[in-house]
């Protein structure tokens, strides 16, 4: 039976999940949070409940350790020792051009993957700390890196370039990188099998909205666009981030507040998208009540983030010469059908027709939405990427 550990590095969290691969089964998940304060706590999932405990966290090692205690001591122990671990994979932010598909962790890739640290300095190095809190807790066991960058490195040069001095690219990597990548990898993959159908010959569109946000162009099972750029602030209007906007916007906007880069950087990641517009709440769901009491801030922030998607679904079948599949997943895309409802209508023109009855009763499962006359599929696929991130895993580690 191949036991592999997933993690999930954040800069003060840490999720994970453990998977038998024999079946692919979730054994147990959870996560840490507030890694680095004094309330930090512990989520443990098992056999469908939830139980939380608290203890403080300094920094990552210790929070692998308290994971690893989880797993074999006490009332949630799933193993008996570490040893009955076979790997552990990690999610991977940004892979800049170096990584194109996921790679076992040897010093020398993790010295490749530091070098990507300027393109995502908030993630990468909390990345780290986690391959290296394994390495110091069990240092003979296999580790597997997942990048969400690495699905989108088949974008044509035409595609990921930005029209700045060429310099720019060749000396600093400043080009469109793309995030979400294993989440568009899998849900592309899955809504082919779902549908029955082969990835080749089909042009497919995955919409990945959540609180964070992103659209990719699927060719043929390879990603041809996609909607963030050099960071993951590029393209979709998102919970706290701006999506698209006029860099000369963004220095007058610096100017006229005075805003230094890391000011600014912060009014555009979080203090943006649907909460800035509204003024209230980052989450749909908020944004939604917001609309029922009469909130027009919030019927703005809903009309403009549908309105965004439903562009760059147009723009992606212009781009693949046409469109077979659009699906949803993420938080929102998988639970609200008003998003799903607001990113297709008036598409009909491009044979995108969603049935009405469908989607308002599809909430995170696998299901077609569009209507039978409808040209273009439609469907949902609920994202798994932890289970990407484990089969990554097991097929590096055989």
């Amino acid at each position: 039976m191949k036991k592999i550990l997933v993690l999930n590095c954040g800069s003060s969290s840490i999720k994970y999940a453990l998977y038998d691969m024999t079946d692919q089964s979730v054994i147990t998940s959870g996560g840490i949070e507030k890694i680095g304060l004094p309330d930090s706590f512990i989520t443990v999932k098992l056999n469908g409940e939830k139980h939380k405990m608290s203890r403080p966290v300094k920094e990552h090692t210790e929070g692998v350790q308290w994971i690893f205690e989880v797993l074999t001591q006490g009332e949630f122990a799933v193993l008996k020792s570490l040893d009955e671990l076979d790997a552990v994979g990690h999610r991977m932010v940004h892979g800049g051009e170096k990584f194109n598909k996921s790679v076992l962790l040897t010093p020398e890739v993790m010295e490749a993957f530091a070098a990507c640290n300027d393109l995502a300095p908030l993630h990468n190095p909390a990345n780290i700390k986690g391959v290296n809190a394994v390495t110091a807790l069990l240092p003979k066991i296999p580790q597997v890196g997942v990048f969400d960058t690495a699905f989108h490195q088949t974008m044509p040069d035409y595609a990921y370039m930005y029209a700045l001095p060429y310099e720019l690219y060749a000396k600093y990597g400043v080009r469109r990188y793309g995030f979400h990548g294993t989440s568009h990898r899998y849900v592309s993959q899955r809504v082919c099998e779902f549908l029955g159908v082969k990835p080749e010959g089909k042009k497919i569109i995955t919409c990945h909205i959540g609180n964070g946000a992103s659209i990719a162009a699927v060719k043929d099972g390879k990603c041809v666009d996609t909607s963030m750029g050099l960071t993951p602030l590029e393209g979709l209007i998102m919970g706290t981030r701006s999506g698209d906007i006029d860099a000369g916007a963004v220095t007058f906007l610096m100017d006229k507040l005075n805003l230094d880069t890391k000011g600014i950087s912060n009014l555009l990641n979080k203090q943006s998208g649907l909460l800035g517009v509204s003024e209230g709440s980052s989450d749909f769901r908020d944004i939604l009540a917001g609309i029922a009491n009469g909130n027009d801030k919030a019927r703005l922030a809903k009309e403009m983030y549908c309105y965004r998607i439903k562009k760059y679904i147009g723009e992606y079948a212009a781009a693949m010469g046409g469109v077979d599949i659009i699906l949803f997943t993420g938080g929102a895309g998988e639970n609200q059908y008003e998003v799903r409802e607001g990113a297709t209508k008036g598409l009909e023109f491009m044979g995108i027709k969603l049935d009405d009855a469908k989607n308002k009763a599809c909430r995170a499962k696998e299901a077609i939405l569009s209507a039978d006359d409808s040209k273009v599929i439609i469907c949902c696929i609920p994202t798994d990427e932890e289970l990407m991130i484990a089969l990554d895993t097991l097929e590096l580690t055989k």
